[in-house]
């Protein structure tokens, strides 16, 4: 069975974390097969267990989507006998710690990164911060959208004149859960290949999270490029890349080169524009990039969304409709994917991991934990 291959079958994570960033990096490793155990406080857990509705079990759809196949212990940093319990189990137990909080409040009890690394010579720690460990804001908090504000990313949303509108889902918190796991996952590695100087502090934040998404209009910028305009459903880069309306619904087409460019140009009927000095390549494209929408449009417009989809499918243009949530999860590709997993309970079906090895993809971890089910790991309490 894929369960008892899974690649971190017999490693120990703790995970001192609340929200979403370092609960997905968690969810993540204790999907790949690691043993997560989650540390919460002791008054009300992990804020994200009020982040609903909906609810089940008394916690958040949200919570039991990234916390499911974890133990849960709570927390009281206030009592030593609790932060010596908890640091004689990461330093006998433990390969991986993550953790969320902010910055220096684990190095006030004891179990910040330099304090444990040096009191372990194989123990990989990793800090998720909101603007990384150093300058003049490395100590501020830092939510997803403020970072969407922060790093210019909301500047390029939307539509010329709109009001600012940020990425309804938390593309930086999620992103630095991956780049977590990516970090975790790279000295892990170098663990094995030099086991004498194993240890490490893996770091990453937000803020360069919400950076890599932005390189390509940021290295534009510094290569002298102008200021980035709102798009709306659009690219500064390719043209056409946009979503278009059909007489009965809407279209993404990506015609990303010029072969692909001229097939749409054969397909529509408007052979001409293909040669046309204006449109011929995706810089003069992005050049004229209003002229050649219209253009476009006026066809698009005559045409069904199945017309649309047949002639442009025919060609390899790429194109797909504009989905609702409901036409995703009903999708027959959705489906054959199996990519739609359900806790054990059943009570909750979420998102499985987007990889799979030798074809299987692996299992949700199990339940999200109630509250302090399993205080026993660490005797307290």
């Amino acid at each position: 069975m894929l369960e008892q291959h899974l690649p971190l079958t017999g490693t120990c994570v703790v995970e001192i974390g609340h929200s979403l960033s370092a609960p997905y990096a968690g969810n993540i490793l204790a999907r790949l097969g690691a043993r997560v155990i989650k540390i919460e406080s002791h008054q009300r857990g992990d804020y994200a267990r009020d982040w609903g509705p909906p609810f089940v079990e008394g916690a958040s759809v949200l919570f039991h989507g990234v916390n499911n196949g974890k133990a849960s212990v709570r927390a009281n940093f206030d009592d030593p006998e609790f932060v010596q319990k908890l640091k004689t189990f990461i330093l006998e137990n433990a390969d991986v710690v993550l953790q969320n909080l902010k910055p220096g409040t684990l190095d006030r009890y004891g179990l910040g990164a330099e304090q444990m690394t040096a009191a372990s010579s194989r123990l990989i720690y990793c800090n998720l911060g909101a603007f990384g460990r150093t300058g003049p804001l490395q100590n501020a908090p830092g939510y997803d959208p403020l970072m969407q504000a922060f790093s210019g990313l909301m500047s390029v949303i939307g539509n010329a004149g709109d009001d600012a509108s940020r990425v309804p889902v938390s593309l930086n918190d999620k992103g630095t859960g991956m780049w977590a796991v990516i970090g975790i996952l790279s000295a892990l590695l170098q663990r094995r290949q030099d086991p004498e100087h194993a240890s490490r502090i893996v770091d990453v934040s937000l803020f360069e999270t919400a950076l890599s998404w932005m390189s390509v209009p940021l290295s534009d910028r510094l290569a002298g490029g102008s200021m980035p305009q709102r798009n709306g459903s659009g690219s500064p880069n390719i043209v056409p890349y946009q979503v278009f309306h059909c007489a009965d619904g809407s279209l993404m087409i990506a015609a990303g080169n010029d072969k692909l460019f001229a097939s749409l140009c054969r397909a529509l009927g408007l052979p001409d524009l293909i040669a046309d000095p204006r449109f011929s390549s995706n810089g003069a494209r992005v050049q004229h990039r209003e002229e050649l929408i219209s253009l476009l449009k006026v066809k698009i417009e005559l045409m069904t969304m199945s017309q649309c989809l047949d002639k442009f499918s025919a060609v390899s243009i790429p194109c797909g409709p504009m989905h609702d949530l409901d036409q995703v999860l009903q999708h027959e590709q959705t489906h054959a994917l199996n990519i739609l997993q359900t806790t054990p309970d059943g009570q909750v079906t979420t998102i499985g991991l987007p990889i799979s090895f030798d074809g299987q993809r692996p299992p949700l971890a199990g339940n999200a934990p109630q509250l302090g089910a399993n205080d026993d790991l660490i005797h307290i309490f």
